[in-house]
């Protein structure tokens, strides 16, 4: 029996537990938090049966990307260079818009191409910084062919999904930092990128329009507007297609900053439901939380079992459930360290940094939103929000980091072994430079 269980949970067992964690809290939230869904769908069962159903698929590719080797991530990446650009051109065309976003639908499954396009940016920076490095550091040209990679990638990504374009440059400066990218490149890239976001803002605060605001003056309801194509929009062609976003933007960036006192009087719930229910859901949480399926407020969250499911887990968990479950992802990102640092080739400890740094930033920026720390970017809490097939691609990533893991394994035990065949001589393994 545990030698079956050995050949099903192959790799580094503490990322094993992490996951599983995190399974049972997304199981058990989402179903709380689906209180929606269910009146839709006239079923308390059928949407957590489908998310269960999505991690089983999810478990399932995790457990085949574990047992393929690392070098063949290297192989596969052309295939998934051109299958990522030519989805993310594709999808402005035959894709679907929802809240904002396109997607593909695959036989029933919300289908996003950024989920793949964050991958292939990170297994292509991997690889330049690996294959570009010498005993001072990254090559000054790998700079160069990540910036490369990142033109054909990000800005396809930024018009449909801002936030996600962010998080993903963030994870790849991160990962050149770790790469040994010279410092001087660094600091220029720094230099440009603050100019590129202060001029992006300006721009977003100057032709984007606060839909929201002028409803209320208006007389028309006070719900945060989410900006869908219209038949105007096609009519006007592609221009428009890739700027209806700024609308949204707007408006989420002057909630985000409004710093208007209030009178209780004036105070309107339904003027920004969303932020609204998820404070109202933390500061009613209390120490201990209400416990597991006692939420008040997923009835009145629309995205309680997706972008605010943090908000939930606060008010069912408490605050020293909300530690644990951000615990779980700082823990994931330490463990992931310790085994990049056990590789003997940089590539595969490379790989593994920025597919764990990728997970982590989302996790953490997903929470930042939920508490009020950040304007509402629209994204999900990895590996506990109930999503598509975001889900299954984010089992992907750690069947690599798994898969990484394994090999590391290996050279640790047979670094152990000839330690002790050697008279008492010791072996020290030499980390990868990471």
């Amino acid at each position: 029996m545990n030698k079956t269980l050995n050949n099903i949970f192959k790799g580094d067992k503490v990322i094993w537990m992490i996951f599983l964690l995190l399974c049972v809290i997304s199981i058990v939230e989402v179903y709380s938090a689906s209180s929606q869904l269910t009146y839709e769908n006239g079923s308390y069962l059928k949407p957590v049966a489908k998310h269960i159903g999505l991690l089983i698929v999810g478990v399932g590719a995790m457990i085949v990307t574990m047992n393929i080797p690392c070098k063949y991530f290297k192989v596969a990446l052309p295939f998934l260079l051109a299958g990522s650009i030519l989805l993310l051109v594709g999808v402005y065309f035959a894709g679907a818009v929802n809240d904002g976003h396109r997607w593909i639908s695959i036989l029933g499954i919300k289908f996003q191409p950024s989920e793949i396009g964050k991958g292939t940016m990170v297994l292509a920076t991997a690889q330049i910084l690996s294959t570009m490095q010498t005993e001072h550091g990254a090559d000054r040209l790998a700079f160069k062919y990540v910036l490369t990679v990142w033109f054909m990638i990000v800005p396809l990504i930024f018009f449909e999904n801002l936030s996600t374009a962010v998080l993903l440059s963030a994870v790849v400066y991160m990962m050149m930092i770790i790469g040994r990218v010279p410092v001087s490149q660094l600091g220029k890239l720094l230099g440009v990128a603050l100019l590129g976001i202060t001029l992006a803002l300006s721009a977003i605060m100057l032709l984007g329009k606060d839909k929201e605001r002028e409803a209320e003056k208006e007389g028309k309801a006070k719900t945060e507007l989410v900006t869908t194509t219209t038949e105007k929009e096609e009519e006007n062609g592609i221009a428009s297609k890739l700027l209806h976003r700024m609308d949204t933007w707007k408006s989420r960036i002057d909630k985000f900053f409004d710093t208007k006192e209030l009178t209780p009087k004036d105070i309107d719930i339904d003027a920004d439901a969303q932020r609204a229910h998820a404070n109202i859901a933390i500061v009613s949480s209390g120490i201990k939380g209400k416990g597991p399926g006692n939420s008040e407020e997923c009835d009145h969250l629309s995205q309680a079992y997706s972008d605010f499911i943090f908000a939930i887990i606060i008010e069912e968990m408490g605050i020293f459930g909300a530690i644990f479950v951000a615990s779980l992802y700082m823990i994931l990102l330490v463990r992931t360290g310790y085994i990049a640092n056990r590789c003997e080739n940089n590539f595969p400890a490379y790989l593994a940094m920025g597919l764990a740094l990728m997970l982590v930033t989302q996790a953490l920026f997903n929470m930042m939103v939920a508490v009020g720390l950040a304007p509402i970017t629209g994204q999900p809490l990895p590996l506990i929000s109930k999503g598509g097939t975001s889900s299954i691609i984010n089992c992907i990533y750690l069947g690599a980091i798994l898969s990484i893991s394994r090999t590391a394994q290996k050279r640790s035990d047979l670094v152990s072994n000839s330690s002790g065949n050697d008279q008492g001589t010791p072996v020290v393994a030499q980390p990868a430079a990471v």
